[in-house]
C-alpha cells in the first residue's frame, strides 16, 4: 500500500482530484490517502498559505497528488519545490484523440530545471526599476540532464535535444550547455543536439515532431511547456509530475481556474494524467497504461465529456466514465 498525501487546493483543483481519486479506485493498486491543506483558502483562514504540517505530510509520503492553487501558487507550489528539492519538472507533450490538437502525432516530453534560474526569486528594485538575479549552477545543470539521459533510456526514447540560449547569456547558460555535452559522454548509444530556446519555440509550430526529450533551464521549461500544451488541445490535458530524490508532486498545469469553479464541469484529464505519471514513478506502469487507455477511449468516444472537449457531462460524469472503462 502506497503513503500518499493529497492537497487538492483551490477552485477546480477540489472538483479534478475528486473525479481523479474516485477513478483511481477502480485501479488495482492500495493507497493509504492523507489530505492536507495548502493554497488561497488556507490563507484567507490562516494567513499562511502553506503550513509546514503541510510539508511533512508530504515529506513522510511516497508521492503526492497536488490539485491547484490559486494566486499563492508562488508560495505554495514554489515554495515545496525547494524545501523538497523537486529539481526536476516533467512536462509530456501527447497528442489525444477527441481533442483540439493542432498536431495529432506529437508524444515528446520536456524535462525543465525546477530549483533555480530566473524563478530563484533573487530580485531588488533599484532606482531605475528593479534587476533580477539567474543562477544556473553546475550541480544542478549536470544532474537534470542525467535526468533527462537516464528518463529517455528508461522510456525507450532515442534522442535528448538542450534548449538554452548560450550565444547571448554566455555565463548562465554556457554553464547548461556544457553540463550537457559533459553528461551525454555517459550515453553514447543516444542521439543529441542542442538548439537556441526561440528556434525552438518556432520549431515547436513547425516541426514539433522533431522533438523527443527535451531538457531545458526553468524558465525556458515553463514557457515551452506552456506551448507545448497548446500543440495538443490547452492546459485542461496537460499533466505534470516535480520529482526529486525522495519525493515526487504530480499536478495538472492548469490551476485553479476560478471562473470555472463550483460548476462541475472541469475536465479532469489532466489531473487524472497526472495520477499516470504518479504511477509510473511508483513503477506501477502496467495500472499506469490502464488508466491512460480508459481515458483515451473516453476521449476518443467523445459522448460523455466535459463542455471544453465538445460534450455535456460533469466532471464526475467525465471521471466515471473513465472508471467504467477500467472495471469493464
Amino acid at each position: 500500500m502506497y503513503k500518499i498525501s493529497v492537497i487538492p487546493g483551490d477552485g477546480i483543483g477540489k472538483e479534478v482530484m475528486d473525479a481523479t481519486l474516485h477513478v483511481l479506485e477502480a485501479i488495482d493498486v492500495e493507497f493509504d490517502y492523507t489530505f492536507a491543506d495548502a493554497g488561497d483558502e488556507h490563507m484567507e483562514k490562516t494567513g499562511v498559505a502553506l503550513p509546514q504540517e503541510t510539508v511533512d505530510i508530504v515529506k513522510s509520503s511516497q508521492a503526492c497528488l497536488f490539485g491547484a492553487a490559486g494566486e499563492t501558487a508562488a508560495d505554495v507550489i514554489v515554495k515545496m519545490r525547494q524545501e523538497l528539492d523537486l529539481y526536476v519538472n516533467l512536462r509530456p507533450v501527447k497528442s489525444y484523440p477527441g481533442t483540439n490538437c493542432i498536431f495529432d502525432n506529437l508524444d515528446f516530453v520536456i524535462v525543465r530545471e525546477n530549483t533555480e534560474g530566473l524563478y530563484i526569486g533573487l530580485e531588488e528594485e533599484t532606482d531605475e526599476g528593479a534587476t533580477a538575479t539567474r543562477v544556473v549552477t553546475r550541480k544542478a545543470s549536470e544532474r537534470i540532464c542525467k535526468y533527462a539521459f537516464e528518463y529517455a533510456k528508461k522510456t525507450g526514447r532515442g534522442k535528448v535535444t538542450a534548449v538554452h540560449k548560450a550565444n547571448v547569456l554566455k555565463k548562465t547558460d554556457g554553464v547548461f550547455k556544457d553540463s550537457f555535452y559533459q553528461m551525454a559522454e555517459q550515453y553514447p548509444e543516444m542521439e543529441l543536439d542542442d538548439r537556441y530556446v526561440d528556434a525552438t519555440a518556432m520549431f515547436f509550430i513547425t516541426k514539433p515532431e522533431m522533438f523527443d526529450v527535451i531538457v531545458t533551464t526553468n524558465l525556458f521549461g515553463d514557457i515551452l511547456s506552456d506551448e507545448g500544451a497548446g500543440l495538443v488541445g490547452g492546459l485542461g490535458l496537460i499533466p505534470s509530475a516535480n520529482i526529486g530524490e525522495n519525493q515526487g508532486l504530480f499536478e495538472p498545469v492548469h490551476g485553479s481556474a476560478p471562473r470555472h469553479a463550483g460548476k462541475g464541469t472541469a475536465n479532469p484529464s489532466a489531473m487524472i494524467l497526472s495520477a499516470v505519471l504518479m504511477l509510473d514513478y511508483l513503477e506501477e506502469n502496467d495500472a499506469a497504461r490502464k488508466l491512460e487507455e480508459a481515458l483515451v477511449k473516453v476521449l476518443e468516444e467523445g459522448k460523455v465529456v466535459t463542455p471544453d472537449l465538445g460534450g455535456n457531462a460533469s466532471t464526475m460524469e467525465m471521471a466515471a466514465e473513465v472508471r467504467s472503462k477500467l472495471e469493464a
